[in-house]
């Protein structure tokens, strides 16, 4: 039995899963994962369910009915670790923009430097990290992570990523039936949540690589729902 958790959600990863989930089985620490998959019609869920069959008991599927966000699979994930025995929950992309060798470092930030919760970080003290991204997605993200921290006060660098590794009790504190967003904002809301509930996070520096296979999920609805929804946060609170 693991005490750590990789939860990924996916839609359309044939081209990844598999080798994200070998190469997550390949570290040197043993994490077990949860695919949450949004009925992908390319089959993934297919190809997860076989490689059930050599992982039993470390990889776990939880298939919905249709693609609902990605907040609300993290959700849906998060609610699953909290029904077991996971100490550690970590949200890790399919597409290996977020390097699982990087799990261990983002591992030992709660369970050895005893933070509550760890973020690998694209922008740590301004530094830039980011591999195959254009000038204009670059600067949208980079400058997305500075309005945010300007408008709620977070005190960190890069509030919309998505490599984050939580403690549990910080997901038994928060509310995870009132999270309001859904998309790109829901990184930011549960980061903001759990600072104001005052627990420790720790940024950790990682490189993000854009993925080489399959298609972005990033689109202006999503990124206008963080710029707008980060404002109401800020006014009313949110805890």
């Amino acid at each position: 039995m693991s005490d750590a958790l990789v939860i990924i959600p996916t839609y359309n990863e044939k081209e990844n899963i598999e080798a994200i989930i070998r190469t997550t089985f390949n570290q040197e620490k043993t994490f077990h994962i949860l695919i949450v998959d949004d009925n992908s019609p390319d089959g993934t869920a297919a190809i997860v369910e076989q490689l059930i069959t050599e992982f039993p008991n470390q990889l776990f599927i939880e298939k919905r009915i249709g693609k609902s966000g990605l907040g609300t699979a993290y959700i849906h994930g998060f609610k699953w670790a909290l029904s077991k025995k996971y100490e550690y929950i970590i949200e890790m992309d399919a597409d290996f923009s977020h390097n699982p060798e990087d799990l261990i470092r983002l591992y030992n930030a709660c369970s050895v430097d005893k933070n509550d919760v760890s973020v690998g970080s694209r922008y740590v003290k301004n530094q830039v990290n980011v591999v195959n991204w254009d000038i204009k997605r670059l600067l949208l993200s980079y400058f997305a992570s500075r309005y945010v921290r300007f408008i709620t006060r977070i005190p960190l660098f890069d509030t919309t990523a998505g490599f984050v590794c939580w403690k549990r009790k910080v997901l038994e504190t928060i509310n995870l039936d009132k999270i309001k967003f859904v998309g790109y904002a829901f990184q930011i809301e549960m980061k903001f949540k759990a600072w104001k509930h005052k627990f420790k996070i720790k940024e950790v520096s990682v490189i993000f690589t854009d993925r080489d296979l399959g298609t972005s999920k990033m689109s202006g609805n999503i990124i206008s729902e963080a710029l707008f929804g980060v404002i109401r946060m800020r006014l009313k609170g949110l805890k």
